[in-house]
């Protein structure tokens, strides 16, 4: 036990030292903010976990530690704002119920998914499902320095209706359904307002960071209710005052075109995945300034599932009405001037190609490179509520930065060459390194 205490101790000691550091991050072309034009030669200083100054061609301030990126460009790390940290691509829908994971088990797969997001260039993200105790876990212990990886907000268990997207019992034969709901595995299934608005509370009081709902039925759980609104109107508007008042934003899994326009009226503050909206829904986005995840590499993590047995057949159905759309509801939400943030889903697709989204934001949605940069490095935080803390690299902000082969505001797939990353003042471990 002392020996534990006392690793625990050394680690928290090395992250605190790593923080207080003085780096000179010199780039070759320097990012600061990806709505303006990139800068020549430059050193970004960071002291004690914050950019403090940007210098004009390759400096070292006295004992500071350089970081040679001369041959790459800097950058703001990326935001991610829709990932499940604690699950795994590629695995079959039963899984949960077969392979007996505990929630600390869980909590240290969400440690090593963290890693790999941070790895890949994202310096934040946000979880939108997971067991509640879980995943505030992986939060806590990455923020104190305990183990690397990125910014990291979580949502805990999603609201679900009965038989929802988000409701373990879904799917499965009735004797087993059955004791699914007498273990009280689905913490956060509500019927009704007064319902619904007390688990809101509850997910609250464990300390959560933001409210997810499903508001429309999804691909991978193995129901057979289709794509569209599951939760009332009345249920989603009393979801949306509850969180709200307790200040918490709301995020909405919908897929289908009615789903998406009642969450928006409702209030979400986020559309996630937002497959089939049509003009009326990205209408009701722009006036009310909600924001669009479109998630695309989700599609590219069950494409590669089709055929092969790991999903139900009400599942292989469903995802193939999705791909018939792949990137079009974005392109439309984009024309409309829909606020844009990056959001991936990893765990459907590997945590560790998440940086691949950016690319299908391009060549799927229809989006200019530039403008897919700043929903990468901008909109997140935005949505967050962070941009006081990162999203640029403009001195006074953490300093979460990384560095990647080649022009990002040209070529979508520079961030896929990530060679360097910090966050919050911490390099983080590379592969290879």
């Amino acid at each position: 036990m002392l020996k534990a205490l006392l690793a625990g101790a050394a680690a928290l000691a090395i992250a605190s030292s790593a923080t207080a550091a003085t780096y000179a991050v010199q780039a070759g072309r320097l990012i600061v903010d990806a709505a303006q034009p990139a800068r020549g030669n430059s050193t970004v200083i960071v002291d004690n976990g914050r950019i403090s100054r940007i210098e004009p061609g390759f400096t070292v301030p006295a004992g500071a530690i350089v970081v040679d990126e001369r041959s790459r460009t800097v950058m703001p790390g990326m935001t991610d704002v829709h990932v499940h940290l604690t699950g795994t691509s590629g695995e079959p829908w039963y899984n949960e119920f077969t392979k007996k994971q505990s929630v600390p088990y869980a909590t240290t797969v969400g440690l090593t998914h963290a890693l790999e997001m941070a790895q890949g260039g994202f310096t934040t993200v946000r979880d939108l499902g997971g067991d509640t105790s879980a995943v505030i876990a992986v939060r806590d212990a990455v923020a104190e320095g305990r183990f690397p990886g990125p910014r990291i907000k979580v949502s805990g268990a999603p609201l679900s209706i009965v038989g929802g997207h988000a409701d373990e019992a879904t799917g499965l034969p009735p004797e087993l359904a059955a004791a699914v709901n007498e273990a009280h595995l689905n913490p956060s299934v509500c019927t009704g307002v007064d319902e619904c608005q007390k688990v809101v509370r509850q997910l609250a009081a464990a300390g959560v960071d933001v409210i997810k709902i499903m508001a429309t039925g999804g691909v991978l759980d193995p129901g057979a209710r289709g794509l569209e609104q599951h939760f009332t109107d009345a249920e989603m508007k009393g979801i949306c005052d509850m969180a709200h008042s307790m200040g918490l934003k709301v995020a909405a899994h919908a897929h289908g075109t009615r789903g998406i326009l009642g969450a928006t009226l409702a209030g979400v503050d986020s559309i996630e995945h937002g497959t089939f909206i049509d003009q009326a829904g990205a209408n009701a986005m722009k006036v009310r300034g909600t924001y669009y995840s479109a998630t695309l590499m989700a599609f590219s993590g069950v494409q590669g599932l089709l055929g092969t047995g790991k999903l139900a057949p009400e599942s292989e159905a469903k995802a193939r009405q999705t791909f018939a759309v792949w990137g079009k509801g974005l392109n439309l939400a984009y024309r409309a001037g829909v606020k844009i943030a990056l959001g991936t889903d990893s765990a459907v697709a590997p945590h560790s190609q998440a940086n691949h989204e950016l690319e299908l934001m391009v060549t799927k949605g229809g989006m200019s490179p530039r403008d897919a940069l700043i929903a990468a490095t901008k909109g997140g935080p935005d949505l967050l509520g962070v941009t006081n803390e990162t999203g640029t690299l403009d001195p006074g902000k953490s300093a979460d930065l990384i560095a990647v082969d080649g022009d990002p505001l040209v070529d979508p797939t520079a961030v896929q060459r990530v060679a360097y990353v910090m966050v919050q003042g911490r390099p983080i471990p590379m592969k290879g390194h």
